[in-house]
């Protein structure tokens, strides 16, 4: 997942999204835990795609509100 794909996304769903991708991550620690993890590579992409959400995520809680002049 490159960060123009989650430019455009709101807040609800970058919530969705980082829950979906640390449910994923939980998951293949498991699988690596019982040595049945087929793509070691996937977990620091998983990491790197939670860092982006969660990224966004913070930039648009910090964006300042427009208020009417």
């Amino acid at each position: 997942m490159k960060f123009p794909e989650i430019k455009d996304s709101t807040a609800a769903e970058l919530s969705a999204k980082s829950r979906d991708l640390r449910q994923e991550l939980f998951n293949l620690r498991l699988q690596q835990a019982s040595a049945q993890l087929e793509k070691p590579a996937r977990l620091r992409q998983l990491r790197r795609d939670i860092a982006r959400v969660e990224t966004r995520l913070s930039q648009l809680r910090n964006e300042p509100t427009k208020k009417a002049a």
